[in-house]
């Protein structure tokens, strides 16, 4: 099953071991990627402004919403590649990659036009205030013309976590993120360019860390080898993995679309709490990669394990993915909790600011073991190919519970603490529907297979 260094043999042997080693390293890939716009954040709130920042900050959910679709999709790369790989089929697993590279590239142009001509439009429906709507819509629109490298990206690093390897994307990332630091403080504090210098220095970075991946895919001498000759979307493959992926990507789209709506209940706060919470959404937005890591170890190992046959292995996976889940987000959010201030102060030196961001934090990091458990129960079933049924719940769970807090409980306690204790209420109850959903998976897949679960 392993056949280089940078493979992780998933089926056989010790499983937390693994784990971790799968999981930290696409962990530091997934901080560094919140880099790109936690140093535009850090670099244009210290050296342009708390306007600039707000207008920066104000656009991390739209963006969110834009793109996730697309990168739900890739979890269906990863899973197909993942279950054709476990099972040595080379001819069907080249296919796979060379489908999803290509659909990539047509998803990422198409994300570069929507983002030029409607970033305005979607900041006014968002009630974006005037003084940083312009900004907000030069940002946006320079960011997404970086699309077509970002998806890219992000496919060809799907393909190869489904073998294994999420040390070489970490690489590249590094890579790339020390140049989009380097860029930023250049572009920024030499050429004065404000929001269009972090914005151009995004671009370039995603550019680079693109180039790295194709190429590294190029250079394989394995099934999950890319020729760029060989690009052709498969409608075969293309279905499943739309299967898979469409309701992940669905899921994540409309939950960023509750956040949408959130931000739009801050933006009634007014400039400052905007920039508050800017600062805050970027920590929540480690502590998210942190336990999304582990539900991604969990996705790849399952259905690499689904596509042997290898089902009294996958209740372990989900068990030991649990433990991991728990340790990291109590570590993480917690620290962030107790020193949410001084973290806070890396953003802004504006107390004001720091003050709005310690409240939201209050509610939402201590209690963050909950998101990460409500991240991770759709990863397994997702990584046996049930995607529609998870995607339904988390809406309800999360989605509903944000739109019933924001219209209707909020207009009569108007305090960001009030506001941001949707999160943790949304979260349980998602877990609660989850659970109930992935005994009844587990159920069918057992019943389908010819073993039967352990005790």
């Amino acid at each position: 099953m392993k056949h280089n260094k940078y493979e992780i043999d998933m089926c056989s042997g010790s499983i937390m071991d693994k784990l971790i080693s799968f999981a930290l390293p696409l962990m530091i890939s997934g901080i560094l990627q919140l880099m790109f716009n936690a140093v535009d954040i850090v670099v244009v709130g210290k050296f342009t402004g708390s306007q600039a920042l707000a207008a920066v900050g104000s656009t991390t959910s739209l963006i969110n919403m834009f793109t996730n679709l697309f990168i739900g999709v890739s979890l269906g790369s990863n899973v197909l590649a993942a279950r054709f790989y476990a099972a040595g089929k080379s001819r069907e697993m080249s296919e796979t990659v060379h489908t999803s590279i290509l659909f990539a590239l047509i998803s990422g142009i198409a994300m570069a036009f929507v983002g030029l001509f409607f970033s305005r439009l979607a900041l006014e429906l968002m009630g974006t205030p005037d003084d940083v709507i312009g900004q907000s819509v030069l940002y946006m629109r320079i960011y997404f013309c970086g699309m077509p490298f970002f998806m890219l990206y992000n496919y060809g690093a799907a393909i190869l976590r489904s073998v294994g390897d999420t040390k070489r994307p970490l690489l590249f990332l590094i890579i790339s993120g020390l140049i989009n630091a380097g860029l930023n403080m250049f572009l920024v504090i030499v050429f004065h360019l404000g929001v269009a210098g972090v914005a151009i220095a995004t671009v370039i970075s995603q550019m680079i860390s693109c180039i790295l991946v194709l190429r590294c895919l190029w250079q394989s001498e394995e099934s999950y080898q890319l020729r760029f000759s060989k690009l052709a979307i498969k409608s075969y493959y293309l279905k499943q993995i739309f299967q898979v992926g469409i309701p992940a990507g669905i899921q994540s789209t409309v939950i960023n679309f509750s956040n949408v709506l959130l931000q739009s209940s801050v933006n009634s706060f007014g400039s400052i709490a905007m920039a508050g919470y800017t600062a805050a959404n970027n920590i929540f937005g480690f502590l998210y990669v942190a336990v999304n890591s582990v539900t991604q170890a969990c996705m790849s190992f399952t259905s690499q394990n689904y596509g042997i046959g290898n089902y009294k292995r996958i209740d372990k996976i989900l068990v030991n993915c649990m433990v991991l889940t728990v340790s990291i987000a109590l570590v993480l959010g917690c620290g962030s909790y107790f020193l949410g201030p001084e973290i806070l102060k890396i953003y802004t030196s504006d107390p004001e600011v720091i003050k709005c961001g310690t409240e939201i934090l209050a509610y939402t990091t201590a209690t963050y073991f909950l998101c990460g458990l409500m991240d991770l129960f759709p990863g397994p079933m997702r990584g046996v190919g049930y995607s529609a049924v998870p995607m339904i719940l988390s809406i309800i769970g999360t989605v509903g519970t944000r739109i019933v807090w924001i219209f209707g409980f909020f207009p009569h306690h108007r305090t960001l603490s009030f506001l941001f204790l949707s999160y943790p209420a949304s979260w349980i109850f998602s877990i609660i529907l989850q659970v109930i959903c992935l005994y009844f998976v587990r159920k069918r897949i057992y019943r389908a297979g010819k073993a039967k679960p352990e005790n």
